[in-house]
């Protein structure tokens, strides 16, 4: 099957969905499908060989915000301009900036794009649509987000081609919205959700919630785990000296990094263990500075600031090592996660993870076997977990063991693009 997936590029630092999106093309090709990736907003950052290399960006983020902002700029432009301003080199130093834009800008922004051809945003978008039509001529259209859902009924309308539409944690984005864009928002996806075919939920926890949420039919919801080429994660592992707490996803507090460096000075002054270290790695742009410096001035506080470090923005390579460093692994988010690439990661690797017990983390942790749970956003709770497996070598062996496995057989980019395909041939079969 000809297919293309659209897919927003973050440009500077590494995302889940993109890891994901390129793992995905990457192995529907190796099935013999003619899939195409095409990056949105920012350059695409991954992990291994970009599926999409090659292809531009279709729609930039600094003409989409101009034509969104100041409309009237854009038409004054000459063509040329417009392209110069969405070149990579620029788009990559833009993305630099993306913690930093205002809640309101982030409302008129989201609700500008769902708003499809009645949007200001759509003479952007129309390029796109258009060059679907004339050249890509896919049989399928695959959206990475349903954040790009405004782009549903134009390519029903244009190509009739069917819509499939990922989710990867959309409304937890949608409900930090200031009012009125969030209710805008949600009524614009219901409305938009009408054109797609089928969404693909990445847990059977994420697909109740959205499907609750969006008003789908039974029939327009599917789960797909999401999956990694795990053959990638190699490495012999071996425990630090110290103990050590991992932590690798977005420096954010909606991450739980701030639940996880409470639970850490809680750990050290239970006097549990003798020593702990911590490491936090992962995304970090211009706009967490502030936020990582509260953090540094709790953990001074405590006497324990020695006993942390960050590292951001870690390349593939780097990654891997942290993984195979790290004793245990722990990212406690504040709301429920649609899923946690991380955690398929960690436990590929062979590391325990520790989660709180909300979200799919209980969902994946009941397909793994690889970790435990702990209450959502406790301190308390979650150092008692943590303590509990650093502290039984048997029980964590057996954790290892046990996610490594069950990784490698449910979270792999081969399963993923298996039942990717499978919803695929089902819509192509139903035309």
């Amino acid at each position: 099957m000809k297919l293309l997936h659209l897919t927003p590029g973050t440009g500077s630092f590494h995302c889940g969905s993109c890891l994901r999106d390129n793992a995905l093309i990457k192995a529907l090709r190796l099935r013999g499908h003619d899939a195409l990736m095409s990056p949105l907003y920012l350059p695409m950052v991954t992990d291994a060989e970009e599926a999409g290399e090659g292809q531009p960006v279709r729609v930039g983020g600094i003409s989409l915000y101009l034509q969104q902002k100041m409309p009237w700029l854009l038409r004054a432009l000459p063509a040329s301009a417009a392209r110069w301003l969405d070149q990579e080199k620029r788009l990559r130093w833009a993305s630099q900036f993306m913690g930093m834009t205002s809640p309101r800008d982030l409302g008129e922004m989201t609700v500008g794009s769902l708003l499809g051809e009645k949007g200001k945003q759509w003479p952007q978008w129309q390029g796109l649509v258009q060059w679907m039509a004339d050249e890509a001529k896919p049989e399928a259209v695959s959206l990475s987000n349903s954040l790009l859902i405004g782009l549903a009924p134009a390519i029903q309308k244009t190509l009739g081609a069917p819509v499939v539409v990922s989710l990867q944690g959309e409304d937890s984005f949608l409900d930090t919205l200031p009012e009125p864009w969030r209710t805008q928002a949600w009524e614009l996806m219901r409305e938009n959700a009408r054109s797609v075919s089928r969404f693909i939920a990445p847990s059977q926890f994420y697909a109740d919630a959205m499907a609750s949420r969006l008003l789908t039919r039974p029939d327009q919801m599917s789960v797909v785990y999401n999956g990694l080429n795990l053959d990638l994660y190699t490495g012999q592992r071996r425990e630090p000296d110290v103990p050590t707490i991992g932590y690798l996803a977005r420096m954010i507090h909606g991450k739980g990094l701030t639940t996880l460096v409470d639970a850490f000075i809680a750990l050290n002054e239970s006097k549990a263990l003798p020593r702990v270290n911590l490491r936090i790695g992962g995304a970090f742009t211009k706009g967490d500075e502030g936020y990582l410096e509260t953090l540094k001035s709790k953990l001074r506080k405590s006497g324990l600031l020695e006993s942390v470090t960050f590292e951001p923005n870690l390349s593939f390579e780097q990654k891997l090592q942290f993984l195979h460093e790290i004793t245990v692994f722990s990212v406690p988010a504040t709301y429920g996660e649609a899923f946690g690439l991380y955690i398929a990661e960690a436990q590929a690797c062979g590391v325990p993870v520790v989660q709180p017990v909300h979200g799919a983390f209980p969902e994946i942790l009941q397909l793994t076997q690889g970790g435990v749970l702990c209450e959502p956003d406790n301190a308390r709770s979650l150092a008692q977990g943590l303590a509990q497996v650093l502290s039984d070598n048997n029980l964590r062996q057996r954790l290892s063991e046990a996610g490594r496995a069950s990784a490698r057989e449910h979270f792999s980019s081969s399963r993923m693009a298996q039942v990717f395909e499978s919803v695929l041939l089902e819509l192509k079969t139903v035309a």
